[in-house]
């Protein structure tokens, strides 16, 4: 590789050297090879840009293409360290800048059309640029880089320095543009942001400035914002303290406070995609949305910019979502992911959309030429259109990209003129070997994977995922037709190869066969066979010389498992095709191993590649592990099974990867490709590299494939993932190199082309066939259209592979054969099966001892064990599943039992009562831990030794008291004693006070702190762990008490039981249907029984083993016997019992109800018959019966009576306990009011320490955020300071060339006071004259076109202006403008002194543009010092503040205090809030005030009740007074009516006129119809009065709405002014009255000490220029007239 450092990295040109030279080791016959690149052929995937206005360029791999657009010629630029990243260029330097990518990335500037390196520029960028931009005037470059800087610099790319960056971590931007109009401008914008970049510049300091724009809502509204770090409207709380920004509430005290958003207050914004410059230094904004936006980069403020009008979109879209955008003259254009370009005219805040252009897919990008004679379309697929105004063919397509990726080339035989290119898609483009133009395509509408050109005739196959091989006739290169199809499998095609002779095609599948095919397609591409390899086939490598009868094919495979590679070696005869089908493959299409010679070989290690060499019998591979070429010797005998071979040759490959080897035409070049992106050329004997060319890189995956033509003279390399495609041909090759490929190529030639020539006949005669078949084809289709029908179904027929038909042909063939043994077979299985039928119906007929299983029938014993096995999976399965969701479900059991039950010390139970519905639940407890036991006596004790020192300390201050008054020293003891006394009573605070009733539940307070002394966070902590053992102790007391009821209720229900015995047998007795009463406990009260799973909750049978029921039925048999046995035995004595003593050795008293007297057998006869024995016997048997009865009455009402008695006393004892649960149920109660009001105390304790942590955080948040403002004030001070010293030293120089141009003005006429007078004021005039610089113009139409102007220009330009202005000088300098009579030496002196003169104005006026920007940098930095010191008051302002409401908070205390219910209950909670100067006192002081106030209210009510009376009194008496008074004037006025009563004329009328009615009723019609016309105009004024009204209440409610918004504007405003004067009253005056002052005072003592130096200065100036004048004077010669 070259050592040149101009040239390590970047290769110039298309013609440029690609390689190095041969290593040193190298055979001298190769000495002096090399590589070098014809044409790259890539289509962008970046944004295409223009470097003049005839000329563009893209990057395409690692080359940069330019393009003519006059000559459509191509030049290209070659990246030697890899990929090309970004690019940009620059048209007025026309300079290109771009990237590469490779660790430590580096930007190269070249210049065009010389494709120069300038400059190289290294940053500190570790992994790569993302984007770059250059400012259009200016020797200015922007840098963007991604992860892990994202970091924007600025470069001076002539000088190859950083000028200023700056890191923005996070932001990862899409686009970033200069302002056209102003370099000072940028504008960097991602999906999410956008941000306005302002570049300040001080002499040779450049500084960032960076504003962030606020962009609309998704709805293209606006969302006001309010400040989060200083909120001004937070609300005001009283009672819980200060209320503090969302920030401290998270407890954030760093940076991430600052931008600390809450999830809900996130509103999703526009999404920005493009956005360009205007010439107004404005933005236009495309968003994802469909929104334009207008940006004032100067306010910020962001415009929404209106549709003028309805424009109809495709697909009913309501907006436009824009991929690019550029400006033109009164608008945009914008092109979409529809297709379409569009026309923005923008006027004001509106726009109007037109049509200007439609495509096939998304444009991606718009770019107009510098002249703006043209606009360049780029499509998503890389095609390139150029659009020119004005033409008479506007559109002109530049270049037509691939449709996918390119997968394969093949050189057209003999590789001299074309060559094929196969995409993804299925495309195959014929491209020319001399420009790399298409001559034609064609689109095979489906995807391919492989492509390779016959060497025997002009014809390509093609292989596809689905299975087929596509052939193609391309023996017109301008119009390629698919000749014939074939189906092979369905398995996808990966591998398509033809041997060096053009005999076979052989094609791999991924499923590892084999396909050989007669490669002329005058045989109608004949299938052999197929052979079976291993699966994913990674080479196919065939040897096919010309004086071998037979083709040798190696096939590499991997093998995964074993880590290995596997070589199948076998040969095809070249007599193949003159062989009958069934001799050299068999039914099923397989070729027959004696045919082929099939030998198998393994390598110790993987092989990514391997080939077959022409001779010796090697096999070259490339490693695919380890970096290594090795070769391998195949043994001459024959063998069987695997051969393992070992290396015979191996050699470094220098290449990293995994690569492929190839062969050259001649056998004598080894060819290799890696992911690096390398090609090496190899010796085939020694193996050693003597070319090496990097045409790709590994950042693209390096070379997908290779090509080298038969003569050895091109070679296309193909990228693997950048899509370009390389042509390299030899810069140096020996003579003796060339004349061997060409002696080996010509034979091979002229012995492929006497076969090409007769297959092209053959092709030439199918063409014209199939042309004529087409044109019948058209004309029969305008005529019938059902034979279109039948044409369209036989087309979408779908076909069968060809080697299932090799199938189905050999399964048909050998049903053929075989159908009579079949056939008998089938009537022998057919008898067979009703035999066993027969058999099956005997079966069901014996019996059940002899009875055979159904599966004994099973003649198939191999399918019912199979079915058995699957059975049994599926059931071990399904148990299995069983299995693991009980475990879960008993895992999930077990943590809820463990959090819920085990871990509780009290289980949570409840106890109902018998006879109310009273339920009283007991407090489930857990057990404290170690740490809370430690923690509770840590603090039980520090409080212990509190109340001790504190009564210390009162015994020492009385001690010290009675020292003083040694007299009274036995009263003071009985004082001390009762004040201990008095102490220790008032340790324990009262309820009201205290703020819970936990003392009635014997709770000890007099630990607890009183809740007006909580004051440090300690306190309060203690507090709480106290409150939490009062409320453990609660439930422990209560839980006691529940214990005891408990074992009462258990007492009580055992005596109820017992007694329930007594009973029950008492309504045996008695006979009677009463159920007797039987309490139990519930399973609330004894909840452990959900825990037990009884055997009657199970409704599922439980599933037994068969072994399991075979031992339990041997159980149960044996205990059957021992039951009968016991049973026979007790059953002989009961019998015996029965008929001695009639079933019961004693009788009892409860007998006697069941006691029956048998009657006397004569009782059946009739009275009459009996005798007097027997009616003696039978009054005995009365006499017995009656006192039976009268026994059987007492008895049953002594049982009754028993019964009455145990069932009042089991009522009693239950009501009894019922009354106890009462009370206990009420102590439940009160004890749960207490609980919660010691949870009260402590949910306020804790808000209290949570609000003081909230304090503590935005205090820390301040004074950290306070520490970074005070940092970022230094930093401002130092850049003041510095600022303004290079301020004073460039206005120093200056100032200094403005007095040297005044001395060269002043001293003009001294120079030349030898001269005449009229000649020094000819020459003053001449000297004041200045030359006039002649614009370049530009034309006009140029000039209306872009809509940009005249933009200012650069330093560039000024030196060009400089050097022009000099030149125009040398006009003026010219002798023929000197005066006459002047002498030359004078001339030439004059215009050197105006050169001179001039220079120095031109310098004077560049220095006093920098001083303005310096002036300005330091007016900017003094702007932002201010901003920052104001920030700082703030931050101060809110910290006093803070700390005010922190006392405020300590000092103001939350208490709780315990009231009686309904002496506080309000309906209107109307109270004031504001307590701070409530006092508490006693409530007894209350109540004596109260009623005292009320006995005085009583009395002076009683006083105002009979005053009231009197003046009610009085009120009545004046009241009738008025109303006679008023009665007497209504007669009064009666009486005059009657005296003035006037007779009108209507009265007459109605006295005179007969028919008076009739009148009336005319006049009423009149008014009727005037009311009907005066009622519809007062409906039309009203409807009219009612639309004014209308309007008049929008716009009321518009003024409304503005008044509020300034009302509220207004109370924010008065709100800040207070809080400004606030500040300036407390704080500012003073110290500002003092600062002026200080101010001023230095100012004037600067001032005085600056007069005293200028008027030395002016003294010695004044002094040094006399010498000078003295001195020059003496030295410069005397100029006398001739």
């Amino acid at each position: 590789m070259s050592q040149d450092p101009e040239r390590d990295d970047v290769t110039a040109s298309a013609t440029a050297s690609a390689s190095a030279s041969a290593p040193a080791s190298a055979s001298a016959h190769y000495s002096g090879s090399s590589l070098s690149v014809r044409w790259v052929q890539g289509f962008p995937s970046q944004n295409v840009h223009f470097v003049n206005d005839q000329t563009i360029c893209y990057p395409s791999g690692n080359f940069v293409i330019f393009i003519n657009l006059e000559t459509k010629k191509k030049t290209v630029l070659q990246c030697i360290n890899g990929i090309v990243g970004v690019m940009a260029t620059n048209v007025p330097s026309e300079v290109v800048a771009f990237s590469d990518r490779r660790f430590k990335p580096v930007i190269y500037i070249y210049s065009f059309p010389s494709l120069t390196r300038k400059n190289k520029l290294k940053g500190d960028i570790l992994l790569d640029y993302t984007l770059l931009c250059f400012s259009y005037c200016g020797t200015y470059l922007a840098s963007y880089s991604s992860l892990p800087e994202f970091e924007l610099a600025l470069w001076n790319w002539e000088a190859s320095a950083i000028l200023c960056k700056k890191s923005n971590p996070g932001m990862d931007v899409s686009q970033m543009s200069f302002n056209p109009m102003n370099w000072h401008q940028m504008c960097l914008s991602s999906s999410s942001a956008m941000s306005v970049w302002t570049i300040e510049r001080s002499n040779q300091e450049h500084h960032f400035r960076i504003r962030s724009v606020k962009l609309p809502l998704e709805d293209a509204t606006f969302l006001n914002e309010p400040d989060m770090l200083f909120p001004t409207t937070l609300p005001k709380d009283l009672i819980y303290g200060p209320v503090l920004p969302l920030s401290a509430i998270a407890g954030l005290v760093g940076e991430e406070a600052e931008t600390f958003r809450p999830k809900d207050d996130i509103y999703p914004l526009l999404h920005p995609t493009m956005h360009c410059w205007t010439p107004s230094s404005d933005l236009y904004v495309g968003c994802e949305e469909g929104h334009l936006l207008m940006i004032n980069t100067e306010t910020l403020k962001v415009t929404v910019l209106q549709k003028a009008e309805e424009f109809p979109l495709p697909d009913g879209a309501p907006l436009i979502n824009p991929l690019t955008l550029v400006y033109q003259k009164d608008g945009i254009l914008a092109s979409g992911i529809d297709g379409v370009i569009y026309s923005f005219i923008i006027k004001d805040s509106k726009y109007q959309v037109k049509t200007f252009l439609e495509f096939d897919g998304p444009v991606t990008h718009l770019v107009f030429s510098p002249s703006y004679k043209m606009l360049l379309i780029q499509t998503d697929k890389g095609s390139v259109y150029i659009y020119t105004f004005g033409a008479e063919m506007p559109l002109d397509k530049l270049l037509d990209a691939c449709d996918g990726k390119v997968q394969a080339v093949s050189f057209i035989t003999p590789g001299t003129k074309y060559f094929l290119t196969l995409t993804s898609s299925g495309e195959v483009s014929t491209v020319s070997l001399e420009d790399c133009n298409c001559t034609s395509r064609i689109f095979l509408k489906t995807q391919a994977t492989a492509l390779a050109c016959s060497p025997s005739s002009p014809t390509a196959a093609v292989g596809t995922v689905d299975g087929y091989v596509y052939f193609l006739n391309i023996l017109d290169v301008e119009s390629p037709q698919m000749i014939h199809q074939a189906f092979l499998s369905q398995s996808p095609v990966k591998i398509v190869t033809y041997d060096q002779r053009g005999i076979f095609l052989l094609v791999g599948t991924e499923e590892g066969n084999i396909f050989v095919i007669d490669a002329r397609p005058s045989k109608s591409f004949q299938i052999f066979g197929f052979t079976e390899t291993g699966k994913d086939i990674l080479q196919i490598s065939t040897v096919s010389v010309m004086e071998s009868d037979v083709v040798e094919v190696l096939v590499l495979y991997p093998l995964p498992d074993m880590g290995r590679s596997r070589l199948e070696y076998f040969t095809l005869p070249v007599m193949l095709p003159e062989v009958v089908p069934e001799n050299f493959s068999d039914e099923r299409g397989r070729l027959k191993d004696d045919l082929t010679h099939k030998y198998l070989y393994e390598v110790e290690h993987t092989l990514s590649s391997a080939v077959l060499g022409f001779t010796g019998s090697k096999i070259f591979g490339f490693c695919s592990q380890v970096p290594y070429i090795c070769s391998y010797v195949m043994p001459v005998k024959e063998h069987t099974g695997v051969l393992v071979l070992k290396p015979h040759q191996k050699v470094q490959s220098k290449q990293y990867g995994s690569g492929t080897i190839y062969l050259s035409s001649h056998g004598l070049w080894l060819m290799t490709i890696a992911k690096c992106g390398i090609l090496c050329i190899r010796d085939m004997f020694s193996m050693e590299t003597f070319v090496r060319c990097r045409s790709h890189s590994h950042q693209g995956r390096g070379i997908q494939n290779m090509k080298m033509s038969l003569d050895g003279q091109h070679i296309l390399v193909n990228g693997k993932d950048d899509n370009t495609l390389v042509c390299l041909k030899w810069k140096r090759l020996g003579a003796n190199i060339a004349s061997e490929i060409f002696e080996h190529s010509r034979p091979l030639v002229l012995h492929l082309s006497q076969t090409v020539e007769s297959e092209s006949v053959y092709l030439a005669l199918s063409r014209e066939s199939t042309n004529e078949q087409q044109e019948e084809t058209t004309e029969s289709q305008k005529h019938l259209n059902s034979d279109s029908s039948e044409e369209e179904a036989v087309i979408d027929h779908k076909m069968i592979p060809w080697i299932q038909q090799k199938m189905e042909e050999a399964i048909k063939k050998e049903v053929r054969i075989f159908s009579p043994r079949r056939k008998e077979i089938k009537r022998g299985i057919k008898e067979l099966a009703q035999v066993i039928a027969m058999m099956m119906e005997e079966n069901e007929k014996v019996d059940i001892i002899a009875k055979l299983d159904e599966q004994e029938f099973c003649l198939d014993a191999d399918e019912l064990e199979r079915l058995h096995d699957e059975c049994e999976e599926e059931v071990a399965k399904i148990r299995k599943d069983v299995e693991m969701h009980n475990l879960a479900q008993s895992y999930l059991t077990e943590l809820i039992k463990e959090e819920c039950w085990n871990s509780m010390a009290v289980k949570g139970r409840a106890l109902k009562c018998f006879h109310i519905p009273y339920v009283v639940d007991n407090f489930p407890m857990k057990e404290r831990t170690e740490e809370e036991l430690q923690e509770l006596s840590k603090v039980m004790q520090q409080k212990k030794t509190e109340i001790e020192c504190l009564k210390l300390r009162k015994e020492i201050v009385e001690v010290q008291a009675t020292t003083t008054i040694a007299k009274k020293h036995h009263e003071e003891e009985e004082e001390e004693e009762e004040d201990e006394e008095r102490t220790i009573k008032t340790t324990s605070l009262p309820n009201y006070l205290l703020g819970s009733l936990s003392t009635d539940f014997g709770a000890d307070t007099s630990l607890l702190t009183s809740q007006l002394d909580l004051h440090s966070r300690e306190e309060k902590i203690n507090q709480i762990i106290l409150l939490k053992d009062i409320i453990y102790n609660i439930k422990r007391n209560f839980n006691s008490e529940f214990d005891a009821a408990y074992k009462q209720k258990e007492i009580e229900i055992a005596r109820v039981k017992e007694k329930n015995v007594r009973i029950a047998e008492i309504i045996s007795d008695l006979e009677l249907e009463e159920t007797v009463w039987q309490p139990v406990f519930e399973d609330s009260e004894k909840p452990e029984r959900a825990l037990v799973v009884e055997d009657d909750e199970i409704s599922f049978k439980k599933y037994i083993a068969p072994w399991q029921r075979a031992k339990i039925k041997e159980v149960v048999s044996t205990y059957e016997m021992e039951r009968l046995q016991q049973a026979r035995i007790s059953d002989e004595r009961q019998r015996g019992l029965m008929d001695m003593m009639g079933g019961v050795l004693e009788v009892k008293k409860e007998d006697i109800l069941r006691m029956v007297i048998p009657q006397p057998p004569f009782m059946a006869k009739a009275d009459a018959l009996w005798s007097e024995d027997e009616r003696k016997q039978f009054k005995e048997y009365e006499k017995k019966v009656k006192e039976l009865n009268e026994e059987r009455d007492k008895y049953r009402k002594s049982l009754e009576a028993e019964l009455k008695k145990l069932q009042n006393s089991i009522q009693e004892s239950t009501q009894n306990f019922d009354d106890h649960l009462k009370r206990l149920f009420e102590r439940r109660v009160k004890a749960e009011m207490v609980i919660n009001q010691e949870e009260l105390k402590i949910n306020n304790i804790i808000f209290s320490l949570l609000l003081d942590e909230e304090l503590s955080s935005r205090e820390q948040f301040l004074n950290n955020y306070l520490l970074k403002k005070q940092e970022e004030k230094t930093k401002t001070a130092e850049a003041i300071q510095k600022a303004r010293e290079d301020l004073d030293v460039f206005k120093e120089h200056h100032d200094m060339l403005v007095a040297e141009d005044k001395i060269l003005d002043r001293s003009f006429k001294k120079e030349f006071s030898d001269i005449l007078g009229h000649q020094v004021d000819v020459l003053y005039k001449l000297f004041k004259r200045r030359p006039r610089v002649h614009k370049q113009k530009t034309q006009a139409d140029v000039t209306s076109l872009v809509p940009y102007g005249e933009r200012p220009g650069s330093a560039k330009l000024n030196k060009e202006n400089l050097a022009q202005l000099m030149k125009s000088m040398d006009e003026l300098d010219n002798i023929n403008n000197m005066p006459e009579g002047l002498d030359p030496s004078v001339w030439e002196h004059f215009c050197s002194t105006r050169r001179a003169k001039v220079e120095n104005e031109y310098k004077v006026k560049q220095k006093a543009a920098c001083l303005l920007e310096m002036t300005t940098f330091l007016r900017k930095r003094m702007e932002e010092d201010d901003v920052v010191h104001h920030e700082i008051e703030k931050v101060f302002h809110e910290l006093i503040r803070l700390q005010d409401e922190k006392v405020r908070f300590q000092v103001n205390l939350t208490v709780q205090i315990l009231l009686k219910q309904g002496q506080v209950e309000l309906e209107n909670f109307q109270l004031m809030l504001e307590y701070s100067d409530a006092i508490l006192i006693n409530k007894n002081i209350i109540e004596d005030l109260n009623s005292v106030i009320r006995t005085q209210g009583q009395k002076k009510v009683a006083s105002m009740m009979e005053s009231k009376e009197v003046h009610k009194g009085i009120y009545q008496i004046e009241w009738e007074h008025k109303k006679m008074e008023m009665e007497m004037e209504d007669l009064n006025q009666r009486a005059w009516d009657i005296e003035m009563l006037f007779f009108s004329r209507d009265r007459q009328k109605y006295l005179n006129e007969p028919n008076y009615e009739n009148v009336i009723a005319i006049q009423i019609g009149i008014m009727e119809q005037t009311i009907s016309v005066i009622d519809k105009t007062h409906k039309k004024n009203v409807e009219n009065c009612k639309k004014l009204l209308k309007k008049l209440g929008k716009y009321s409610n518009q003024k409304d709405v503005a008044n509020y918004t300034l009302s509220c504007n207004l109370r924010e405003e008065l709100v800040a002014v207070s809080e400004r004067q606030d500040i300036c009253n407390e704080i500012g005056s003073k110290l500002t009255c003092e600062k002026i002052a200080r101010e001023r005072y230095d100012n004037q003592l600067k001032q005085q000490k600056l007069l005293n130096i200028s008027k030395q200065q002016a003294e010695q100036i004044s002094i040094l220029q006399a010498e000078v004048e003295r001195l020059r004077m003496k030295t410069f010669p005397a100029l006398i007239p001739m």
